[in-house]
């Protein structure tokens, strides 16, 4: 698919009829119910289980589910773990469940703990990176947001502001990427396609306003005993962004309107997995997403 992408008129960007085009292509392939639902229905008797929203793109229709700390207490700093942004990335949504059943209890007494383990549900099923509307909710975490998964989860975390201690996005960066969805984002904004290259491994993303670095190495030590971290390019870059410690890149947060991005935590961060390396199972894809939130509380907590 080098270049070119079977929806639209090169240099032409979308419109409705592309769109429609776009999302006739999108076909269901696993359940947000079954996988995800179930999941946060069994934790209920260890969590409070909060319903934040819904969204419709009729006929489907998704709650949106967040879990808390049942003993939520404020003198206690909070914590947001945030996960299937990107609906296609399924180890921080499988992570962020993992970390909820597995590690989460021994926070609770020191932290309030606030996670959203699938953000955007019709992604999730369809395996894509885009809303039902072709908009990147991790590109419209700002006000007026284009995308009701965003504008659900700000609303949510609203009231909190001020006083997170960490916020971390779990993400995964795919083969998909390259052959699917950069492709797709060329031709819906009608410029030209430009190759990249696919880090092997994992790595962070932290903000260019609040970098962190010692928070970020942190992470990054603690996940190297789970999986492999991605080495620098020939150019010392990840994804076309200088390396500025091992495995660490920095994006301006704010500015481009990602998720990690909205709670003014003093600490925030971006998880991406390499799932599709041949040296990482799914279930140290996993395990690298649960290293990466306990290693990010712990270290939070240290300071």
């Amino acid at each position: 698919m080098a270049g070119s992408y079977p929806i639209g008129v090169p240099g032409q960007a979308w419109g409705a009829t592309e769109l429609a085009a776009w999302r006739a292509r999108q076909r269901r392939q696993r359940s947000y119910s079954e996988d995800v639902v179930s999941a946060i229905e069994r934790l209920g008797a260890r969590f409070e289980v909060v319903q934040y929203g819904r969204i419709e793109y009729p006929p489907d229709s998704y709650p949106l589910f967040a879990v808390r700390s049942r003993d939520w207490r404020d003198g206690l700093p909070c914590v947001l773990v945030t996960a299937g942004v990107h609906g296609y990335e399924t180890s921080g949504v499988r992570g962020a469940l993992l970390f909820l059943d597995r590690e989460a209890a021994r926070y609770v007494d020191r932290v309030n703990l606030l996670v959203a383990p699938c953000v955007s549900p019709w992604a999730y099923e369809r395996i894509q990176r885009w809303n039902a509307q072709a908009v990147d909710p991790n590109r419209a975490f700002r006000e007026h947001s284009q995308a009701p998964e965003s504008a659900a989860l700000m609303r949510l975390v609203e009231p909190l502001r001020g006083r997170f201690l960490l916020h971390i996005d779990l993400h995964e960066t795919t083969d998909s990427d390259e052959t699917e969805f950069r492709p797709a984002l060329a031709a819906r904004d009608g410029k030209p396609f430009e190759p990249g290259q696919i880090p092997d491994g994992f790595y962070l993303v932290g903000d260019s306003e609040n970098p962190q670095l010692v928070f970020q190495s942190a992470v990054i030590e603690a996940v190297r005993r789970v999986t492999h971290i991605a080495p620098a390019d020939a150019r010392g870059q990840i994804i076309g962004s200088p390396v500025v410690a091992p495995g660490v890149i920095l994006y301006p947060f704010r500015e481009l309107g990602l998720c990690a991005g909205i709670t003014g935590a003093r600490y925030t961060t971006t998880t991406e997995v390499y799932p599709d390396s041949p040296r990482a199972t799914p279930e140290q894809c996993d395990e690298a997403q649960v290293a990466a939130v306990c290693a990010a509380i712990d270290h939070a907590l240290s300071q």
